[in-house]
């Protein structure tokens, strides 16, 4: 493809995910039912998180494209080493967990995660904005563009280690507030939790190799660090 119309789709998925970004965190306080966005904002659902990571990741994609188009090959040589680490640890397994997880806890018990007092608050297309597009966006992005990915001890140690902070954040949210982020965990005892959250993080350690295998696939062997 292109340069300048890799950089023109970047450009429109960053525009993309901050508009969707900026819906969700300017839902009108009023409208909110009051279990949700107390401690933390919405600042403590990954769903809203994975916005803000993609309209970054889109925003670097959209400056290592327009520093190639202007011949700068040493400042995008670093900005493209940084869009390729971003979409390979996060960009594309957080997005990937986001949607399949959420939509199969929603078909299982909606109340789980999605209460049905949210239908009132957020706007149809919102939630598929949140929960549905991210998906095809994250595949859309291998087939567009090769990513160099990381070793794998690396990638796997950067994802894990953000994957814990999540959980630290969402077991300090508890403490202070008493409340689950997620009606879900309610429902384990403490030994379940943590096999939960275990069981999560291998889940998105799986998408992490999904990705790697996706992108050697279609871009080959050459696209790894090592």
């Amino acid at each position: 493809m292109e340069i300048s119309t890799l950089a023109t789709y970047h450009c429109l998925a960053f525009v993309w995910y901050f508009f969707v970004a900026y819906s969700i965190t300017h839902v009108r306080t009023e409208e909110r039912p009051s279990e949700v966005f107390l401690y933390g904002g919405q600042w403590k659902y990954l769903t809203v998180l994975n916005l803000v990571l993609q309209a970054v990741f889109y925003g670097v994609s959209f400056l290592a494209d327009v520093l190639r188009l202007i011949k700068k090959p040493r400042c995008a040589k670093c900005v493209i080493s940084s869009r390729d680490l971003l979409f390979s640890v996060l960009a594309f397994p957080v997005s990937t967990f986001v949607s399949i997880s959420f939509w199969m806890l929603y078909t299982y018990n909606r109340e789980l995660v999605y209460p049905k007092s949210l239908d009132g608050v957020i706007p149809l297309w919102l939630n598929h904005a949140m929960h549905t597009a991210v998906l095809p966006f994250a595949l859309l992005e291998i087939l567009l563009t090769p990513h160099r990915y990381p070793a794998k001890k690396k990638g796997l140690s950067l994802l894990v280690f953000v994957g814990v902070l999540y959980i630290s954040w969402v077991l300090w949210i508890y403490s202070v507030t008493g409340e689950w982020v997620y009606p879900l965990f309610a429902l384990f005892s403490p030994a379940g939790l943590a096999a939960f959250f275990a069981g999560s993080l291998a889940v998105i350690v799986s998408f992490y190799n999904f990705g790697e295998f996706l992108n050697r696939m279609i871009w080959g062997q050459s696209m790894f660090w090592f």
